[in-house]
């Protein structure tokens, strides 16, 4: 059974390492680690270390594959990095404009520097730079906190448990009295 997204571990990437190592491929490894083929194949490719000078050195190394993920983690967003698509996008929300027509106006404009996902603009009106702005007041439905995209919410009870058949009187039960 596949589980939802989550970040390779560290630990997961030793059991990875030592795997291909023992020459296992990698929908096996895919299969006992319950990720999937993609998710292995495209770790394995991004972090395997080259190494000009000893290329014996070459291979998939647990503790730089984890060092080279940490790294791109760390890379800041694209509005943290770019000033200019910043004050576009601010600019644009204090037009009214909400995150998706921002996007798709930028992904339609012809010789716009940048492309932009909703997504990152909602979370960088959310972050704490867009929150000390206030930017979240400038978006057409206006929340203090972002709820999660695609999260459930609780389900009540359609009747409270005090109203509930099992606790009606048993006079009810044989229909004795009428009303009330």
């Amino acid at each position: 059974m596949r589980r939802p997204f989550t970040n390779l571990t560290l630990d997961e990437r030793r059991v990875i390492a030592r795997l291909l190592q023992a020459k296992v491929p990698k929908t096996k490894i895919a299969q006992m680690l319950g990720r999937s083929r993609s998710t292995i194949t495209r770790e394995v490719k991004r972090n395997w270390w080259h190494d000009k000078d000893v290329p014996q050195a070459d291979g998939y190394w647990h503790v730089t594959a984890q060092s080279q993920a940490d790294r791109r983690r760390s890379r800041r967003r694209k509005l943290e990095r770019l000033p200019d698509l910043r004050a576009e996008v601010i600019r644009c929300l204090h037009e009214g404009w909400s995150p998706e027509q921002i996007a798709g106006r930028l992904r339609i404009e012809p010789g716009a520097p940048h492309r932009l996902c909703h997504e990152t603009i909602y979370q960088y009106v959310y972050s704490a730079e867009g929150q000390s702005a206030q930017l979240a007041r400038l978006l057409p439905e206006r929340r203090r906190k972002r709820k999660p995209r695609y999260a459930r919410s609780p389900r009540n009870r359609v009747f409270p448990a005090e109203t509930s058949i099992h606790n009606r009187p048993p006079e009810i039960n044989d229909r004795s009295q009428f009303g009330n």
